[in-house]
């Protein structure tokens, strides 16, 4: 096994190329976010509460509200945490696929590409600039993906949260993989 990161490693025996990907080692920033979910959960659960006590129609209709958006944010909190604390990508390649699994506690669904339609795959660039790849690339986000390629017309990415180091050797690897297989 060979370590490209501290969160990233290959390997290549038998013919299989294989790569796993973990959301981080940052074990403190871990605990923060957990405290993070914690008193966003107390917030919630108190607001939810004292709405039963509320005798106001328009203050049930915007704690109704209110709570639509702290549902939302905690499922979004919630499914981040568990990424982080107990989720891998794994990507390998054999028999002439590549195989692609966003594993959480040992369960995820395994996705299958046929390497002889497998197109275009690179590295996807970062812009400084951008809002949306500066967020994507924090930790406190679930996704952030930074490799990309074309299977039968779709774009699929993965790889969340890469350095370009990172992204761009995992991308090396495969492309070699792939033009000894064809």
């Amino acid at each position: 096994m060979k370590l490209i990161s501290d969160r990233v490693s290959a390997l290549e025996k038998d013919n299989v190329l294989s790569f796993v990907i973990l959301p981080t080692t940052e074990k403190r920033k871990l605990i923060v976010m957990l405290l993070w979910l914690i008193a966003w959960s107390v917030c919630g659960i108190i607001v939810f509460v004292n709405y039963f006590k509320l005798d106001n129609p328009e203050a049930k209709t915007f704690t109704i509200v209110y709570l639509s958006f702290w549902f939302y944010f905690e499922f979004k909190i919630t499914r981040a945490f568990l990424w982080k604390k107990y989720g891998k990508e794994k990507i390998w390649l054999k028999n002439g696929k590549l195989f692609y699994q966003k594993e959480v506690s040992g369960k995820g669904k395994i996705k299958e590409y046929d390497l002889n339609l497998l197109e275009d795959i690179d590295v996807l660039e970062l812009r400084p600039s951008s809002f949306a790849d500066t967020i994507n690339q924090s930790f406190w986000i679930k996704g952030g993906e930074r490799i990309q390629f074309r299977h039968q017309g779709k774009v699929i990415v993965f790889g969340m949260q890469l350095t370009d180091k990172e992204a761009k050797y995992i991308v090396k690897e495969i492309s070699t993989y792939v033009l000894k297989f064809r």
